[in-house]
């Protein structure tokens, strides 16, 4: 015995490389020889004692060890069977008997001898408490680790609880635990008992944790494995089911296509789940029944909507102003607007759409220019006519409890144009009206707020879709009938009506041209000047806008036709002469100013929903009892305008010269011409004041003055909507001066510079400065 605890003796045997594997004392082990050295030795070791020595390789994927590439630590053990197969491979059956430390390596040809120190210890001298107290330690955890791995019999528990000494016990546990071969290799160098079953202790405890994990692994992998299997089976029986029921298509086969398309889309989280849930109940529903239906519509919906489909816009200021300009002649404050949108739009990189709302008459080119914003945007364009819709449903759609439902039409249409960015036109938006079935305009509330409509949720879709990047316009002749909150939501830009000298832009522009090839005529087939179609402008349309204009434009067009193919002409040229021969009387005249100044009579001038217009209102005073009428068909602001205006003239009665008791002793008739047509408004007030003080103090008007204001009961002058309106039908009519308010000065700037040139502005704060233009004086000026 030496002082290191064993006794030790020197053998000189073959050596055998073994690869992945390792061998313990007291433990029996099979494997196959098939390389040369090996079987060299293996002959060699069968000629002698049968003894061989056993080491494992370092890295088994070395076919032809060195002396380095195998551990000098291994066991030496007793050659039990030997089996020939085919194929020169011989199976050897092997019992590990002592450890063994190489000494030297004798000879490396034709097979390994190596010179061996064997290891023997005295156990049983060297077992003591602590090392019972181990053994029990390592036979718990064996017994757990047995338990755990379930790969290890009862018998072999047993056998091994019967073991007394200690290295012995380390070495057979060792041998029945599956281990690296690095560990296995770390407890074969253990050479003292002890320390053995240290090292074993610790890799077993790791063991039994990575066993533990494997088998919690396991039952988790089990449990799904074993819901797809009662998924698979279920599903299995519902097909059997449906084939019996005479169901020929494949509900399953249509549920997994709906997923594999909605899987594929780029949508919101919370409606994919929506989605794939509502295919789930797919499955659950016969496929004959009226809900399967309903899912399959909204699942269609769900897929066909543009979630992650849009236009890329074209932020080309310059080309866009192009395009605005050639669709549309004017329009300067609507075009500004979409070229700032765009410039904003490549400065910042996106911008919420805003929600313009064009106001103007009928047939100046609202919705045409909606359309043309599309055009420069690069954007597609959808139009929702609004005109009448009574039901909320129109908006935001059916819930699917209804038979037939469907989504509202923004959603339909988002569908239709297969984009989330379009240009969405909805056209005549204070038509809208309510009833029993909700009230539309609220509806809109949502969808025309850029903070709120990135969620806007159709009732049909139970989702929310993104309406933020949908450029909304809006388009309406009057704001007076939008309610207030929606209203609120829009940028109002108001289109006026166009002026005669606009009229003949766009008429010889666009609509001429555009009817002429609609009619199959050529430029050289008709010769219509510009004073020709000014005079069909004056005479035969009465309109802010250009749509009736169009009209008798077509119908001369028509009648040329006609006149070439009936008469065998290549040209027809139309004149104010030959005129009515096409278009038959004229229907209108517009006022001109009177041949001389007359009492009593003052021109005014009122907006209308087709522009600017004069007003002749005359005032005959009468013997009576002071009794005021007015005829016209006037509105009722119109007559307090009138009763306001006499109150003025009786508190000033002395500086105009008139009778002090004229309130008592006469009556007083205020007429406005064209009786037919109702009147309205407070811009008439100053007018019918001028005209009675003319008719009561017997002082002419001037006939070359035209007047709008509203008058107060001391005099002043107050502010009146429609100017540019107003001045365009005073310079139609002849006028020379027109008197405006002094607060209407700012909106001299939107009358176009040739009308301003040729009328006289007066900018009036009292009735006193009206009088002092309007009267004709004693020596005949005004």
């Amino acid at each position: 015995m030496d002082n290191k605890g064993y006794k030790s003796e020197t053998r000189t045997i073959p050596l055998i490389p073994l690869r992945g594997l390792s061998i313990f004392p007291y433990m029996v082990l099979h494997f196959d020889v098939g390389r040369d050295k090996s079987i060299n030795a293996l002959e060699e070791a069968m000629v002698n004692d049968s003894l061989v020595f056993l080491s494992s390789q370092k890295e088994a994927s070395v076919d032809i060890p060195g002396p380095n590439d195998f551990y000098h630590i291994g066991t030496i053990c007793k050659i039990k069977q030997m089996l020939k197969l085919p194929g020169d491979t011989i199976r050897v059956l092997v019992e590990g008997i002592n450890r063994g430390k190489i000494k030297d390596i004798i000879q490396e040809e034709p097979y390994f001898e190596v010179e061996i120190e064997e290891i023997v210890f005295e156990e049983e001298i060297k077992k003591d408490q602590k090392t019972e107290a181990l053994m029990r330690m390592i036979l718990e955890s064996f017994e757990e680790y047995a338990g755990v791995g379930n790969k290890i019999s009862t018998d072999v528990l047993l056998s091994v609880t019967e073991i007394k000494e200690p290295g012995r016990l380390a070495d057979v546990i060792a041998s029945y635990v599956y281990l690296s071969p690095e560990n296995k290799q770390k407890i074969l160098e253990a050479l003292h008992p002890y320390e053995r079953l240290e090292i074993l202790e610790v890799i077993l405890r790791q063991e039994i944790d990575i066993l533990k994990l494997e088998e919690k692994i396991s039952q988790r992998v089990k449990k799904q494995i074993n819901k797809v299997q009662r998924e698979y089976y279920l599903k299995e029986q519902l097909k059997a089911i449906q084939h019996e029921l005479g169901e020929d298509e494949d509900i399953l086969d249509e549920v997994e296509k709906y997923k594999d398309k909605i899987n594929e889309i780029d949508m919101p989280e919370e409606v994919k789940e929506k989605a794939l849930k509502e295919a789930d109940r797919l499955m659950k529903v016969s496929a004959s029944s009226a809900e399967a239906g309903v899912i399959r519509s909204y699942l269609d919906w769900i897929i066909e909507l543009p979630w992650d489909n849009e236009t890329e816009d074209t932020v080309d200021i310059k080309n866009s102003r192009k395009v605005l300009d050639e669709d549309h002649y004017g329009l300067t404050d609507v075009k500004e607007r979409i070229l700032e949108f765009l410039a904003i739009r490549e400065l910042a990189g996106s911008l919420k759409g805003p929600i313009l709302c064009l106001v103007g008459p009928p047939g100046v080119g609202k919705t045409s220019i909606a359309r043309s914003i599309g055009t420069a945007l690069n954007r597609k364009f959808v139009r929702m006519s609004l005109g009448g819709v009574r039901d909320e449903a129109e908006i935001r759609g059916h819930r699917r409890t209804y038979v037939g439902a469907i989504p509202g039409r923004i959603i339909s249409s988002i569908k239709k144009v297969g984009s989330k960015n379009p240009v969405f036109l909805f056209d005549e938006i204070d038509k809208l009206s309510g009833d029993f079935r909700g009230d539309p305009a609220s509806a809109l509330l949502e969808v025309l707020d850029p903070e709120q409509n990135s969620t806007f949720t159709d009732h049909f879709l139970e989702v929310p879709f993104d309406l933020s990047k949908v450029m909304f316009i809006t388009t309406a002749n009057s704001t007076s009938t939008i309610p207030g909150p929606l209203l609120d939501r829009m940028e109002v830009i108001r289109i006026s009506g166009y002026t005669e000298e606009e009229k003949l832009e766009i008429a010889s522009r666009y609509l001429l041209p555009k009817q002429m090839k609609d009619h199959g005529l050529k430029e050289k087939n008709l010769q219509l000047s510009n004073n020709t179609i000014r005079e069909i402008i004056t005479k035969y349309t009465r309109e802010a806008g250009v749509r009736n204009l169009e009209r008798e434009i077509a119908n001369v067009c028509r009648k040329t036709a006609k006149k070439i193919v009936e008469e065998k002409v290549s040209s027809v040229r139309i004149n104010s002469t030959n005129l009515q021969k096409y278009l038959g009387i004229p229907r209108f005249s517009y006022d001109v100013i009177n041949e001389e100044h007359q009492v009593g009579i003052a021109r005014g001038l009122a907006w209308t929903t087709v522009g600017g217009d004069t007003l002749s209102i005359e005032v005959t005073p009468m013997k009576g009892t002071g009794k005021l009428q007015l005829t016209g068909k006037l509105g009722d602001v119109m007559k307090e305008s009138a009763m306001a205006g006499i109150s003025f003239i009786r508190s000033r009665v002395e500086e105009f010269k008139i009778e002090d008791n004229f309130y008592k002793d006469k009556d007083i008739h205020i007429h406005v011409p064209e009786g037919a047509i109702p009147k309205d408004g407070p811009s008439a007030g100053i007018t019918m004041a001028t005209a009675v003080i003319s008719a009561l103090s017997n002082i002419p008007v001037s006939r070359n003055v035209a007047m709008t204001g509203e008058i107060t009961l001391r005099g002043r002058v107050l502010p009146v909507g429609g100017i540019k309106e107003k001045v365009l039908a005073a310079h139609r009519a002849g006028i020379t001066k027109v008197l405006l308010p002094w607060d209407n000065k700012k909106d001299i700037e939107e009358i176009p510079d040739k009308v301003r040139r040729k009328i006289e502005f007066v900018f009036v704060k009292t009735m006193d400065e009206v009088l002092d233009h309007a009267l004709v004086k004693e020596d005949g000026s005004n």
